[in-house]
């Protein structure tokens, strides 16, 4: 760490790392196991949540994303649309019944509103699958790994299939080992 960074950390003033999509395909072969041997099966929804930005920014980037899906769509069948949640964050929701083609078109909008300079608003990108209710599988961007999210009830998680579900995938699909950076979503559009 230099001199700046010394002194930004001492005053607060940390910078989010870049977004990480390296990983971001280990989905798309997880995904038989996931279907297999942990009954979990995909929903045909997907999405990636980034932070708002300014008004002509959004403008900007919301068209050239709707651009390219409109464009990489038409061979795929897959719908989208983009919308705000209840705390502002931006979504850009999939449907599509073929799971390759949401996780490509996922890692198609990070690309990007990386290109548009905006990898750090990106927050991460969430697969939806059904077992005995959802289960989300939520890539954060910034750690680089997965890691699931059961919702059970208004605001309740069911952490015992949340610690299940890392240990009988992790071989296949990088899970972020501290759970203390297992955010929930509540409220997700999908």
């Amino acid at each position: 760490m230099g001199l700046k960074g010394m002194f930004d950390s001492l005053l607060g003033r940390s910078k989010l790392p870049p977004s990480n999509t390296e990983r971001l395909f280990a989905i798309s072969t997880a995904v038989v196991t996931m279907e297999v041997s942990l009954n979990l099966h995909p929903s045909g929804q997907a999405g990636i949540c980034f932070k708002s930005m300014s008004l002509s920014q959004y403008e900007n980037t919301r068209k050239e994303i709707e651009e390219l899906l409109s464009y990489s769509t038409q061979e795929t069948g897959t719908n989208f649309h983009i919308e705000k949640d209840k705390y502002n964050f931006l979504w850009v929701i999939l449907d599509d019944t073929d799971f390759e083609d949401l996780v490509t078109n996922i890692h198609m909008v990070c690309q990007t509103l990386i290109e548009q300079g905006f990898s750090e608003q990106i927050l991460c990108a969430v697969y939806r699958f059904e077992s005995e209710g959802p289960v989300y599988w939520i890539y954060n961007f910034k750690q680089g790994s997965y890691y699931p999210f059961v919702p059970r009830g208004k605001q309740e998680r069911d952490n015992s299939t949340e610690l299940r579900l890392k240990a009988l995938i992790e071989n296949e699909l990088p899970v972020e080992k501290n759970v203390e950076k297992w955010y929930p979503l509540w409220g997700m559009p999908f």
